[in-house]
């Protein structure tokens, strides 16, 4: 995403610390926000909105929702959080096909860009950035890709549009 403000650029450590930060956005959202989440597999985009969920009161385990393409998770108190993985989408008109409630939810999506434009004017963009290659931890083809090692990560949040002018992480 580009023509955004740069809320927040961090180093993160290990799993806990991302999902620490996944509650930590969670304080700043309400109905109606949408989360676009990118980054290569095992990059913590899962362990993320784990956090954000526990945070949020979500009910239910919140895993990736790759085969299912999207979750929703009825929270304790407040909106719903709706869990979407766009990995397997080919054109974002499957996106509208999943007839999700964009305006009473809290919206994260996975490998989201290029799927949500148009959806929002207001967009909270997280990248989250690890090594690559064959050093890196990347989990093998039958291993869960939300089980990966401890390794830092650098995780960029970008807000775009009126919604998060005056919001500050």
């Amino acid at each position: 995403m580009t023509d955004g403000r740069v809320l927040l650029d961090t180093a993160v450590a290990t799993t806990d610390e991302m999902g620490a930060l996944g509650a930590r956005l969670a304080a700043v959202l309400r109905a109606g926000d949408l989360v676009v989440l990118t980054g290569p597999l095992g990059a913590g985009k899962t362990t993320l909105t784990r956090g954000l969920g526990a945070a949020l009161g979500a009910r239910g385990q919140v895993s990736s929702p790759t085969f299912v393409l999207a979750r929703t998770h009825p929270t304790t108190s407040g909106p719903d959080l709706v869990h979407v993985d766009a990995y397997r989408l080919s054109d974002p008109v499957e996106l509208d096909d999943l007839d999700l409630d964009w305006d009473a939810s809290v919206v994260v999506v996975e490998w989201g860009r290029g799927f949500v434009d148009g959806i929002s004017d207001s967009v909270l963009d997280v990248e989250i950035v690890r090594a690559t290659g064959a050093d890196a931890g990347v989990p093998d083809d039958d291993a869960d890709p939300d089980d990966v090692p401890d390794e830092p990560r650098r995780v960029i949040v970008t807000a775009t549009g009126p919604r998060w002018a005056h919001v500050r992480l």
